[in-house]
């Protein structure tokens, strides 16, 4: 029976043949594949937009229902966690059963996470709202079709143009998702993001190829894949981290971030009290922000794995990221902030793409999924912890903490990465 089921799977996985994209050197499948990728970061940049605009409105439907800032708090950590928690998990859904039910599942569950905003009339229907969440991934799941659909040369520029994809989200999402509630009613943004979603969903379903790993690879990787189906499964994260060279990049990526995003956390509370800035004016500078991040991943990344090797980017992100630190230190008006962010998004921005295909390109084909989605859970860790930690620095020790912090984080990891041989395998871009 065994013998006869392996049989009929063979036979099954022949029939995919039509709709995986096999012999990617072909000048047809090369121009399928860059429409597919293109098609990625479109329903991408809608999926931003769409969680910025409920983002947006959240505030003011938690206060409307009555749900105080301690509530609003537990919201939030509800959603970090349950992100924190689907990560792994998506990633495992998507190695299994392909991209394209993976990115299905995540834009149907964002549908699904915006119709039950839209019909919040209670507190309880609210947190309820949030369950959807764990399987929404839409930015790890981009990730995943590009880094199946690219060769390692070419991985990092196209990683980095999701910036691009990222910052029209967060400046079209922000935006939009206040004036749809101003001229329409608070949940008229949610309507719109419901249909969005669905839309998006569609389109996977029927232009996004089933299976986008290369065939040689696949099987390949699947002699050496995990010995566990389980979609969550702890030992299976524990044999990826005990591949060469994926711990220490990982720790990396998770340490060299952690003041930034605590800083981020708190910034709407800094630019009140620290900066004297209203909410109009913060709106403006996390617009800066959005832009910088675009043009830094979208245009300069690229050019600079061309010339660099990923160690010297690695430590050089690390350096700047010190850098940034002692300016934070010293930092005392706005304009300080808006000379400091130029570096920081450089750092930030640099770190996370260059250690992305690290490790991507430490796993085997098969575990590129799961991979990127273990970092996908980075962020959500950061909104988990964040407020706790980067609270109670603001509170006991001020501002200036978060530069302190920076700098007494990564400049050990410059000199760890200097001294070592990280990552692994060392080469360029291209």
């Amino acid at each position: 029976m065994h013998e006869g089921a392996s049989s009929g799977r063979g036979k099954q996985e022949l029939k995919f043949k039509s709709t995986t994209l096999q012999d990617q050197n072909k000048p047809e499948n090369m121009f399928q594949k860059q429409q597919v990728i293109w098609l990625t970061y479109l329903i991408t940049a809608v999926d931003l937009t769409c969680l910025f605009m409920q983002i947006g409105v959240i505030p003011y439907l938690a206060k409307s229902l009555g749900l105080d800032s301690v509530g609003f708090g537990y919201l939030q950590t509800t959603f970090g966690v349950l992100q924190l928690l689907g990560g792994p998990i998506f990633g495992r859904f998507a190695d299994q059963f392909g991209t394209r039910a993976a990115l299905t599942v995540s834009y149907l569950s964002g549908s699904a996470f915006f119709l039950l905003l839209s019909i919040s009339t209670s507190v309880p229907v609210l947190f309820l709202s949030r369950i959807p969440s764990v399987f929404m991934h839409g930015l790890p799941g981009a990730q995943m079709v590009i880094t199946d659909l690219t060769t390692p040369a070419e991985r990092v520029d196209a990683l980095g143009k999701l910036g691009l994809c990222f910052g029209i989200g967060v400046i079209i999402g922000s935006s939009l998702g206040g004036t749809l509630g101003a001229k329409f009613g608070i949940y008229f943004p949610l309507y719109v993001a419901v249909v969005a979603s669905l839309v998006s969903a569609l389109i996977v379903m029927t232009c996004i190829p089933a299976r986008t790993k290369p065939k040689a690879e696949g099987q390949a990787a699947q002699q050496s894949t995990s010995q566990s189906s389980s979609l969550f499964s702890l030992s299976e994260i524990l044999r990826l981290m005990k591949l060469p060279g994926v711990k220490e990049v990982f720790l990396i990526k998770v340490l060299s971030g952690l003041p930034t995003g605590f800083f981020l956390i708190m910034f709407s509370i800094i630019s009140m009290n620290f900066f004297g800035l209203d909410a109009a004016y913060t709106g403006y500078l996390m617009a800066y922000f959005g832009a910088l991040q675009m043009v830094v991943q979208g245009l300069v990344i690229g050019r600079l794995t061309r010339r660099f090797t990923e160690r010297t980017l690695l430590m050089l992100s690390a350096f700047v990221f010190s850098g940034v630190g002692v300016a934070m230190a010293l930092m005392t008006t706005v304009l300080h902030f808006c000379i400091i962010v130029l570096p920081m998004v450089f750092a930030l921005c640099t770190m996370g793409i260059i250690t992305d295909n690290i490790l991507t390109k430490s796993v085997p084909p098969s575990d590129t999924g799961a991979m990127l989605g273990i970092c996908a859970s980075v962020p959500p860790l950061t909104r988990t912890v964040g407020p706790m930690i980067g609270g109670m620095l603001y509170k006991m020790f001020g501002v200036h903490a978060f530069g302190y912090l920076q700098l007494a984080v990564n400049m050990p990891l410059f000199l760890y990465i200097l001294r070592n041989k990280i990552p692994h395998i060392e080469e360029k871009g291209q």
